[in-house]
């Protein structure tokens, strides 16, 4: 089994060796990720990690704790690429196509359960754990935002159509990105999230 790397390039550079407490997180990622956050054990974690019981207890408490950390590292990953696109000098439909490639390309690699790392989380998520549905919630409407943001600045800049609905397009845009992402794994078909970004860029041209 791979294991699903949280961190940015840059931070592998600040450490000669990868710790037990990122070791477990990284391990547990995978097995929340590829299999299922409510079906995976704690021995599981253990016995694939590799580091003792009492060492993971030692970082995270329970594996609620671990969600949560997983989150925050989903979130900061996506977020930490999103914020470089923006500040990128490109015309906002290259931004557009870029952020949609965002966040789509890791599951053409990764077999996640929902076919989105946040949509598999949040929906094996029980109640009991409304800190991180209310973390991935979050996610999403800083998502929706930055679509708007994009938006309005396309109209401004007249590089798209001044009769746009913003917020109904920044809508449609992001829940058309989580469906696709959904079918393609339903479906098993990697095309339908690649001809999505196709049809959203030739329409925001």
């Amino acid at each position: 089994m791979y294991i699903i790397v949280l961190y940015s390039s840059n931070m592998t550079n600040k450490r000669s060796s990868i710790s037990n407490k990122d070791i477990v997180l990284q391990t547990a990622s995978t097995l929340f990720l590829t299999k299922g956050f409510q079906v995976t054990s704690m021995d599981e974690i253990v016995a694939l990690s590799k580091v003792s019981k009492t060492n993971i207890y030692y970082h995270y408490k329970s594996k609620e704790e671990l969600l949560l950390a997983i989150v925050d590292q989903l979130i900061s990953r996506y977020e930490e690429r999103i914020s470089r696109t923006l500040t990128q000098d490109m015309s906002i439909p290259a931004k557009m196509e870029r952020l949609f490639r965002i966040l789509t390309e890791d599951n053409e690699q990764i077999d996640y359960v929902g076919g989105c790392p946040f949509l598999t989380l949040y929906t094996q998520t029980s109640h009991s754990s409304s800190e991180a549905r209310a973390k991935i919630k979050a996610f999403f409407d800083k998502q929706l935002q930055v679509v708007e943001k994009l938006l309005e600045e396309g109209i401004e800049k007249k590089e798209l159509s001044r009769n746009l609905p913003v917020h109904e397009t920044a809508a449609l845009i992001v829940t058309s990105i989580e469906g696709a992402l959904f079918l393609t794994k339903a479906t098993n078909n990697p095309m339908l999230a690649q001809n999505l970004i196709q049809a959203f860029t030739s329409i925001l041209k």
